[in-house]
């Protein structure tokens, strides 16, 4: 017997077919992918959306009497800093506490002392201080140069430099190492060409170096480039990192060591990481430049500033070095640092190394050319207790691999004996005395 159903044949799971159809007179909804919205279906964001949440939000006019307070304290205070800095001109009062100076937190008093006792050391009217040597370079050179302006960058120049030269936004062209007669020729086309497109005049040409440069050991040729300088009427910015505290007959850098006049040189930058034991750097030239970066170096502006300490250490060294300690310690260490130099130098190619560089140097770069050389070379001498630095592509060439000693005024002959010998040992061990010239066998003065 058949059961019956009160159902039509076309349902389906209780449902007719005619139930998915919408009628002519509902409108039917959309739910973003063209198919009608009906039951079963799950509803879209526009059929979801709940009423905007209404913001409460209450406001109260500050009472008179605070306000009147509160402008009295600040009269107050502005008087006793007005009688504050009248105290400190006269020397009645001693800073210890931090100050804004043109900069976002804290400087104190010993910053300052030590800012005139940069400039006075260098021989220029006014220096200012960084807190970190990289970025002495790299935010320095944006606030000098920028669209419009052409900088001349010497095709060996450290990557803070680099990247300064960069962030500036101003055109660069790269000229080859501590070569003056490519240098005149490109400042000669670039004068006569102008800038590109318009062919408007430079705004500003600055050419950069560096006073020794820290992976060849040469020293730049300053004299020529002033001349050039003031031939053609740009700017020249001389990086004295390596060099500052370390040749020159007073140790006042590569400026010192020719005789030049600091006046020519726009821009001295040096660093306080190499011989005066510390961090930072710093950035010295005329009054007016120098004020000009205290307002638009980032670094100077925006960084926190030197540890006191840090600039204590500097100021006493520094002191040191220009005999106002009473003593001729400076002096003393100067020279012993030129005899260490030579000494190390002349030992090094008596051994048959290729040692690139000038000879009064303390950079003393050895030639390792395979860049597979570099960690036998360096772990040997660690290992007898002798520390170097190895050096391989990227910093150089892919083929100019080198390990890079930096020699200091605290060694001795004894000291400097013992690395020759421990080189010499690993030089051969790893085949790495390539020079073809004759070996000296004169006896090397100290």
């Amino acid at each position: 017997m058949l059961i019956s159903s009160d159902k039509p044949d076309s349902s389906t799971n209780g449902y007719s077919h005619y139930d998915f159809i919408p009628s002519t007179k509902e409108k039917s909804h959309k739910n973003g992918f063209s198919h009608p919205v009906k039951n079963g279906s799950i509803p879209t964001y526009a059929q979801v959306q709940t009423p905007p949440k209404e913001l409460k939000e209450e406001f109260e006019e500050t009472p008179y009497l605070i306000v009147l307070t509160i402008y009295l304290c600040y009269a107050v205070l502005m008087v006793f800093g007005y009688l504050r800095d009248f105290m400190r001109k006269s020397g009645l009062e001693k800073n210890f506490m931090a100050k804004e100076l043109n900069r976002e937190v804290s400087t104190l008093d010993i910053h300052v002392d030590l800012e005139k006792q940069v400039a006075e050391f260098l021989g220029v009217e006014d220096s200012i201080i960084i807190g970190m040597g990289f970025a002495t370079n790299s935010t320095t050179i944006p606030s000098l140069v920028s669209k419009g302006c052409l900088i001349f960058s010497d095709e060996l120049n450290h990557a803070s430099l680099v990247l300064g030269c960069r962030l500036s936004g101003a055109k660069i062209r790269v000229f080859k190492h501590n070569n003056m007669k490519d240098l005149e020729k490109q400042i000669q086309s670039a004068i006569i060409e102008g800038q590109p497109r318009s062919h408007r005049p430079w705004k500003k040409i600055i050419i950069i170096v560096e006073g020794i440069y820290s992976m060849e050991g040469t020293i730049v040729n300053l004299p020529a480039l002033i001349d050039l300088k003031k031939k053609y009427k740009c700017y020249l910015y001389v990086d004295e990192a390596h060099s500052i505290g370390a040749i020159g007959p007073r140790g006042r850098g590569v400026v010192d060591y020719f005789g030049c006049d600091p006046n020519d040189v726009d821009i001295l930058m040096g660093t306080f990481s190499k011989s005066f034991g510390a961090a930072g750097g710093y950035i010295a030239g005329s009054r007016n430049t120098i004020d000009h970066i205290r307002v638009y170096c980032y670094n100077f502006m925006y960084a926190t500033s030197m540890s006191a300490v840090v600039a204590k250490q500097i100021y006493t060294s520094m002191q040191i070095v220009m005999g106002k300690d009473g003593t001729n310690e400076g002096l003393k260490r100067i020279n012993q640092l030129q005899r260490n130099t030579h000494y190390f130098r002349q030992k090094l190619k008596q051994k048959g190394f290729i040692i690139y560089g000038n000879e009064d140097s303390p950079v003393v770069p050895l030639m390792l050319f395979f860049p597979s050389k570099i960690a036998a070379f360096v772990r040997h001498l660690l290992k007898h207790g002798i520390a170097t630095v190895g050096v391989g592509f990227p910093a150089t060439s892919l083929t100019t691999a080198r390990a890079r000693f930096c020699i200091s005024a605290a060694h001795t002959k004894e000291m400097l004996d013992e690395a020759l010998s421990v080189v010499e040992t690993a030089g051969r061990l790893i085949m790495v005395d390539y020079s073809r010239k004759p070996r000296s066998q004169e006896n090397v003065i100290y």
